[in-house]
């Protein structure tokens, strides 16, 4: 690594994450095989119904840098991982808010009636009650292999609105609670904002759930998934090909090494597929048209990539 991680944000220094293949410091940039299309996400259009604070998709009721995916793109994308024969398990929808998108209940039947799980990243608020009968509707069909993962960003209504606005936890709540009486499979991201200790944060969400009867195990990671900040302004260390012994991190644990996912961008003429869920938008990033041909190495040459994926853990799939 070229540097240590600092207590104070400092601003990112404009000499890196320029040139894929070295560092500022002239080292050679870490970069994260293919192994598998374990996961394959699917930007479903960046609109949402409410803009947060910090958000790393930069999503709002403004924002439609990525337009709306139709299922039957997804479905070409389906189709293109039966004919390469990818053990693909697991498929995500993520936005914008994915509910916003009329498609999404087709979609979510389409990868349903394929075998393949699908995981879904919402805020649980007015887009998704809207689908409150074909959602259960799914549910009965294909039970647990439908899960939905809800963000509440913090335990408390307080710091919850601090990001994401006056009035939403409510709606949010509401919609958590209708989620688990009605017997989905639910998981809840959080985000580490608030500085507590993970313990903290984890207890302080095991009694929001215990209040609501909730039925999520907020010491299960993979259940409670609390996410790292993300700025891409404030510095961080470009990862080395030297990183991956000093930190006693593998590759192949990084999300890029067995996900991609699709995004349609404004005005082009169909989509493309990108290395993650985290990088919607750079042009440096863009792999192609087609499943096939994004089957390539990636080089972590963006701040999200060394502070999310390897120096924070994170990862976006189930587990």
């Amino acid at each position: 690594m070229d540097g240590s991680v600092e207590t104070v944000r400092k601003p990112l220094n404009p000499a890196k994450f320029r040139d894929p293949d070295a560092t500022a410091a002239g080292e050679q940039r870490a970069r994260v095989p293919f192994r598998r299309l374990a996961t394959l996400w699917f930007n479903t259009g960046s609109l949402c119904n409410i803009a947060c604070a910090s958000c790393y998709m930069e999503s709002s009721p403004k924002n439609d840098r990525l337009a709306y995916l139709t299922a039957d793109e997804v479905r070409a994308y389906l189709d293109e991982i039966a004919a390469l024969g990818l053990d693909t398990g697991e498929i995500g929808f993520t936005g914008g808010e994915p509910f916003m998108n009329r498609d999404i209940i087709a979609m979510l039947d389409d990868v349903l009636g394929r075998g393949m799980r699908a995981l879904v990243l919402t805020n649980a608020m007015k887009p998704m009650r809207r689908f409150e009968s074909a959602l259960v509707g799914l549910k009965g069909r294909f039970g647990d292999r439908l899960t939905l993962r809800v963000s509440l960003d913090h335990y408390t209504a307080a710091l919850h609105e601090a990001e994401r606005g006056a009035g939403t936890w409510k709606s949010a709540v509401d919609g958590l609670g209708w989620l688990a009486r009605n017997g989905f499979n639910v998981h809840v991201a959080g985000r580490t904002f608030s500085g507590e200790p993970a313990a903290a944060l984890r207890a302080g969400y095991a009694a929001l759930f215990a209040a609501g009867a909730i039925p999520v195990d907020a010491a299960d990671p993979a259940r409670l998934v609390l996410f790292p900040e993300m700025d891409a302004a404030v510095d961080v260390p470009e990862i080395t090909e030297r990183c991956w012994s000093i930190l006693g991190v593998a590759p192949d644990s990084i999300m890029c090494a067995t996900s991609r996912m699709v995004v349609k961008r404004r005005g082009a003429h169909g989509p493309e597929v990108v290395p993650c869920t985290l990088l919607p938008y750079g042009p440096g990033f863009e792999m192609g048209a087609h499943l096939a041909d994004a089957r390539v190495p990636v080089a972590l040459n963006h701040p999200h990539c060394a502070r999310f994926c390897v120096l924070g853990g994170g990862s976006c799939s189930k587990g």
